[in-house]
């Protein structure tokens, strides 16, 4: 990939006809290191998030070697970019070939599961091979969070002591995992949800050798400032030593979205405007799907090659490029009051997710990616001014505590 200082180099340099991603990743190197650093057990990158080779490759260069993976491209991916890394296959529903294909031809020995049938498929697929690690995910709270992820996956409450009671039977080791949901806003929640999953191993009566707290950790956006990451930490390191029965248990998570979030923007041009609706060359069904239908508030600057940006402000929705109505993306998006026809804006904080739900609905789809190295918005990783609710700028730093901690481990 070519880089460039900045994107605005970019659209000074050369005509921009296609939307194009500029990625960063000395954003996803430290991300990876902090986690490597701060967090007291083993990280997972959550492949979903955003599987471009360039991720894997810079996550892998900063220490990650473990990866959440959920179908059989993921595998792949990852076999191919990563040759010496672990994988988990950690979706709890999966197809009979995926299963057998995972543990055959690409060694991955760690499988979730949520109902007996699932745990039927895993032991009958790998011939109820003796070597292999189950996670029984568990549903818990999303309240915390700004996406909820309940209701699809999770054995509940009721169910939970017998089914971790049976798995135990199956399995060399034996974990427990949940989601608390997407943006995280509470660190609290991860506290919740292992005390809660405490309760119902001491209900099994059985050991357990991996506490999984899974994702969630959150990202900055506008009008969305979580807590300090490390307040994350400690949370989840409390409650780990709070934990019941857990003799020799390690401790595991999955970050998706911190990881990679800060990592990608994209430049898109203004192909024309009516009023306060500007129409773009990206839009719902490229990188801006969470935009459109989770309405989520990302950062947007506008980049004029040539001619200077007017002072005035107001605020604009987007239309994406394809035919269908639903590529609308309401905002409202507050941006220079003269934007007009082939001006390019940059939307931000679309790492994760971005990428990973773009399709080529309508012949729309073609991208070109390049580096840039700066980062104009918040980072959950640097000391930066957040975006405080009452508009006064404080200076927090998420990396004051750049010190390796301890893996944690429960011994008896």
């Amino acid at each position: 990939m070519h880089t460039y200082h900045t994107p605005l180099d970019l659209v000074r340099s050369r005509h921009v006809e296609s939307p194009v991603v500029c990625v960063r990743p000395d954003r996803v190197a430290e991300a990876g290191r902090w986690f490597q650093d701060n967090f007291p057990g083993e990280v997972l990158y959550a492949v979903k998030a955003n599987p471009a080779p360039w991720i894997l490759q810079a996550l892998h260069k900063a220490g990650t070697r473990f990866f959440d993976v959920a179908s059989i491209p993921e595998i792949q991916l990852v076999a191919e970019h990563c040759p010496d890394s672990r994988m988990a296959f950690l979706h709890p529903v999966k197809s009979r070939e995926s299963i057998r294909r995972a543990y055959y031809e690409f060694g991955v020995r760690i499988f979730a599961l949520d109902c007996e049938a699932e745990l039927a498929k895993i032991l009958e697929e790998t011939n109820h091979a003796s070597d292999i690690t189950l996670i029984v995910r568990l549903a818990v709270s999303n309240d915390g969070a700004m996406f909820s992820l309940a209701g699809k996956f999770g054995v509940p409450a009721y169910e939970a002591a017998e089914r971790i009671r049976k798995v135990r039977a199956h399995a060399e080791e034996l974990g427990v995992s949940f989601h608390v949901g997407s943006q995280c806003m509470q660190p609290s929640a991860y506290r919740s949800a292992m005390l809660e999953a405490s309760r119902l191993i001491v209900q099994a009566g059985v050991t357990v050798d991996i506490v999984d707290v899974g994702g969630g950790f959150p990202s900055i956006y506008p009008g969305m400032t979580p807590p300090h990451m490390d307040d994350y930490i400690t949370a989840i390191e409390d409650a780990f030593e709070e934990m019941m029965v857990l003799e020799n248990a390690d401790l595991w998570c999955e970050p998706g979205r911190a990881l990679v979030a800060e990592a990608e923007s994209v430049l898109t041009r203004v192909e024309l405007r009516k009023g306060d609706a500007l129409y773009l060359n990206d839009g719902a069904y490229g990188r801006l799907f969470d935009a459109a239908h989770a309405k989520w508030p990302f950062p947007v600057r506008l980049h004029r090659p040539r001619g200077e940006i007017g002072e005035h402000t107001a605020s604009f929705r987007f239309f994406g490029p394809t035919c269908d109505s639903l590529d609308a993306i309401p905002g409202p998006f507050e941006l220079p009051a003269d934007i007009r026809e082939g001006d390019v804006i940059e939307i931000g904080m679309l790492g994760a997710y971005g990428t990973a739900l773009a399709t080529d609905f309508n012949g729309f789809g073609a991208i070109e990616r390049v580096a840039v190295e700066d980062m104009p918005w918040p980072s959950m990783f640097e000391a930066q001014p957040d975006l405080a609710e009452d508009d006064e700028a404080k200076v927090i730093n998420f990396a004051r505590a750049r010190r390796r901690r301890p893996r944690l481990r429960r011994r008896a």
